[in-house]
């Protein structure tokens, strides 16, 4: 074990192919994170097509209605039935998080995800009929179970990593992972006015998403597998590779894994910061992509909703800026002084603390500068991408084998915050056109950033803690001469040629 830790620190272990079977394992989780993020909006954006012809048009300007285009069937919704369509699906994704966490670490992610996605597809095929037959009623009932089939999605993507990621490459390969979510974003929001428009109609944007889904399960039945020593086609040498540099401690058999060690989980400072700082991010993130197209429209009389350009613009640059700071924490890397946790909090720094001063910002931009707006309103969006590399990939570092749980318990958390976000709005923001009650709403949103990060500076860890595998995580840690975490009386003991 020692031996190898030296040769991954001097780069003379490594796996001689440029793409591993570890990399295709991430590009599969990657579409995977894109259709189900474009599952998740297909329904914001099919909206403006059903309900009535030339709205077809505003899910994308750059395209002008058929006159050609066969007739479907239009519907009128009031408000009030178009946000329960709209948070319907959020009442199924919180129940499946810690469930799906579980299941993954038991039972491994391969048949999780596949299951969740197939029946995630069959309810999106669904979609158009169960409104014709049953109204928005029966659509809230779909969208509630396609929230139930997409709960376990990031939980079992963490199980994934954390069997699949060595640790030098951990914050690499989670954003290879899930840059999918914006890339399957830009996609829906850049290609549904089209669709729309053609032969297929609005049902189209869910016929069309519920195909690519059952393409997507073909190619991962084939291709992944819940860890590398189930796979078929992985070579030895990346497997060894693999097995001996994704963490410090070993991986429990999924058959015989320890009960999970709750109490352990809800007492550790580490965790409970990771847990503070999802949540905190979550509520700042959601403020943004929920309420700033209102602010938008109100203030600088901006309709962003109505071009799918603007639409998909900070999606866009997110996802071009998570693998810019893929490349800058590489360098970082090269660096041999700078540690893990250094570049956890870092990068975590930069994704919440400059879009804290960038929507204080946003708040004091004049009215007839519209242009500085959009640009300070994407760079907000975009830099959340440094994320990827700070606290999302957190939950591998603290624990590899309840991973896929501490991902379910945050991100369920963080998913009621997202929640009630928009709620805290409605409730400051009584007069849409006053740029104050504005400015309320984006300095609370800056605290939150603000005491998040702060809070996870302080108290967040990057060493796999002791309740993650007690007996073992000592013996490795011991042979390893690492220290283990929370002794801060034994210190790290010398390596040199490979032993200690």
């Amino acid at each position: 074990m020692t031996t190898t830790l030296n040769m991954v620190k001097t780069g003379k272990y490594a796996n001689d192919k440029i793409i591993g079977v570890r990399h295709v394992q991430c590009i599969l989780c990657f579409f995977c994170l894109s259709l189900a993020y474009a599952w998740r909006v297909n329904l914001s954006v099919a909206l403006v097509a059903m309900s009535g012809p030339s709205n077809a048009t505003e899910a994308n300007a750059t395209l002008d209605s058929s006159e050609e285009a066969a007739e479907f069937d239009l519907f009128s919704f009031t408000e009030s039935e178009k946000s329960y369509m709209l948070s319907s699906f959020f009442w199924g994704y919180i129940v499946t998080q810690v469930p799906g966490g579980y299941i993954a670490q038991r039972y491994g992610a391969k048949m999780l995800l596949m299951v969740g996605l197939v029946a995630c597809a069959i309810l999106t095929l669904l979609t158009p009929l169960s409104l014709k037959l049953g109204g928005w009623q029966a659509l809230c009932v779909v969208r509630v179970l396609e929230g139930l089939t997409q709960g376990a999605v990031h939980p079992a993507t963490h199980s994934l990593l954390s069997k699949w990621a060595p640790a030098n490459e951990r914050g690499m390969l989670a954003t290879i992972c899930y840059s999918g979510a914006q890339f399957g974003t830009i996609m829906m929001l850049a290609t549904s006015g089209f669709i729309a428009d053609s032969f297929a109609g609005w049902p189209g944007i869910f016929y069309f998403g519920g195909i690519c889904g059952f393409v997507w399960v073909l190619l991962w039945w084939i291709f992944a597998a819940s860890t590398p020593e189930e796979h078929k086609r992985i070579t030895r040498e990346e497997l060894k590779f693999i097995e001996e540099t994704r963490s410090v401690g070993k991986m429990q058999d999924a058959r015989k894994m320890a009960p999970t060690p709750w109490g352990s989980i809800f007492t550790s400072m580490p965790f409970l910061s990771l847990l503070v700082v999802h949540c905190t991010h979550m509520w700042g993130f959601w403020t943004l992509l929920t309420q700033i197209p209102s602010y938008m429209k109100n203030i600088y009389s901006i309709d962003i909703k109505s071009s799918s350009l603007l639409s998909s613009l900070p999606y866009t640059v997110m996802m071009i800026l998570s693998f810019f700071f893929v490349w800058l924490s590489k360098v970082l890397q090269n660096n041999k002084s700078i540690s893990t946790s250094f570049n956890r909090k870092f990068f975590n720094s930069v994704g919440h603390w400059i879009p804290m001063l960038s929507l204080i910002g946003l708040g004091y931009v004049p009215q007839e500068n519209s242009v500085l707006a959009v640009v300070l309103l994407t760079l907000t969006v975009g830099i959340s991408a440094a994320t990827y590399l700070g606290f999302q990939v957190n939950h591998i570092d603290l624990s590899p084998n309840y991973a896929g749980t501490l991902m379910g318990i945050t991100n369920a958390a963080a998913n009621v915050m997202s929640g009630l976000a928009p709620l805290a709005v409605g409730q400051i923001v009584k007069h849409p056109e006053n740029v104050s009650e504005w400015r309320t709403v984006f300095f609370v949103a800056a605290f939150f950033y603000f005491i998040g990060n702060l809070l996870f500076v302080v108290f967040g860890r990057t060493d796999i803690q002791k309740w993650d595998t007690p007996d073992m995580v000592d013996e490795e840690s011991i042979e390893a001469g690492l220290p283990l975490a929370g002794d801060k009386t034994r210190q790290p003991i010398p390596i040199a040629n490979g032993k200690p």
